[in-house]
């Protein structure tokens, strides 16, 4: 935006969310001047500011929700927010596949997005590599798959990194997690790289304890980590609500339920559907499976360190 005029001959503007002040001289200075710091349209610039940047962060969150719990997009609703910087920054170069009848996604009609008009539809770069439309007739929503539904996912980061692709949402980059055979009840390795296991037995396992026996020297440490990570803390667990084909579900982490400053040990995941009912392990969908790994190990991996076993862990 251009430059306002304000007083002592100083001039102001915003860059991005980043307010800038330039003298009378015209020199840009590294900072607004203390002085000003009540100036009203010191003021007002640095409002806006504020309100550019908790707008940029809400569009991703909710491209994030998109994401995360599979959500059908329509076509028509991304062409109306495109013209925004900020919502198109969260979507720009994700990967976008059409909603085929029954719900999912249509992987191999994939594609890179690049554009979006209310009356062409959807510009991609599909996995070719050729510019093609998802025409706005055919296509009204569009699935932004979760990662771990991607096949050849390593191959298609690769891809991504030759077309230069810089993702504003966290999608292809985004690490994931596939339950191991045999966690009704087996002992393996999560793919996080940890070992897991599940309490239970055969498909009846409905906890798992890869990420258990964490130590945080005080409570509030384990749950101020949960809450900086975006994640929700209820009842002792830090909490993460999913949406698996249509089917709405959380997965739970035990953080302990003692006073805030007293020492705490993790405990086992879980998930859960609306009715609080614990589901055996062998019912938990792909993404579901590595959302609430991905919490876990998340939080986890803030725990009281004492040796370099436990760091390889």
């Amino acid at each position: 935006m251009g430059w306002i005029e304000t007083t002592g001959g100083y001039a102001i503007a915003l860059d991005g969310t980043r307010v800038l002040c330039r003298n009378a001289a015209g020199r840009t200075l590294k900072q607004v001047p203390p002085k000003l710091k009540d100036d009203a349209e010191v003021v007002r610039l640095r409002q806006l500011a504020e309100w550019l940047e908790r707008h940029r962060r809400e569009c991703r969150e909710q491209v994030d929700t998109w994401l995360v719990r599979s959500l059908p997009v329509p076509v028509a609703l991304l062409a109306r927010v495109w013209p925004d910087e900020a919502w198109q920054s969260a979507l720009r170069d994700l990967v976008v596949a059409p909603v085929a009848a029954d719900g999912s996604a249509e992987t191999a009609r994939a594609g890179f997005l690049r554009n979006a008009d209310p009356a062409r539809g959807l510009g991609i770069v599909d996995l070719d590599g050729d510019s093609v439309w998802l025409e706005a007739a055919e296509v009204e929503t569009v699935l932004i798959p979760h990662p771990v539904l991607l096949e050849e996912l390593a191959e298609l980061r690769e891809f991504a990194a030759e077309l230069g692709v810089e993702q504003g949402a966290e999608q292809l980059f985004r690490e994931v997690w596939r339950q191991p055979e045999g966690a009704g009840g087996i002992t393996g390795d999560a793919s996080g790289g940890a070992f897991g296991s599940a309490s239970g037995s055969g498909g009846t396992a409905q906890e798992w304890s890869a990420y258990a026996d964490g130590r945080f020297a005080q409570l509030r440490h384990a749950t101020a980590r949960a809450v900086s990570l975006g994640y929700r803390v209820r009842g002792g667990q830090a909490v993460c609500p999913l949406v698996e084909n249509g089917r709405q579900l959380e997965a739970a982490y035990w953080l302990g339920d003692d006073y805030p400053e007293a020492e705490t040990l993790t405990g086992s995941l879980e998930w859960r559907d609306t009715a609080g009912r614990r589901l055996p392990l062998a019912e938990v969908g792909p993404v579901a499976w590595s959302e609430g790994e991905r919490m876990a190990a998340l939080v986890y991996a803030g725990r009281v360190v004492e040796s370099d076993e436990e760091k390889a862990l």
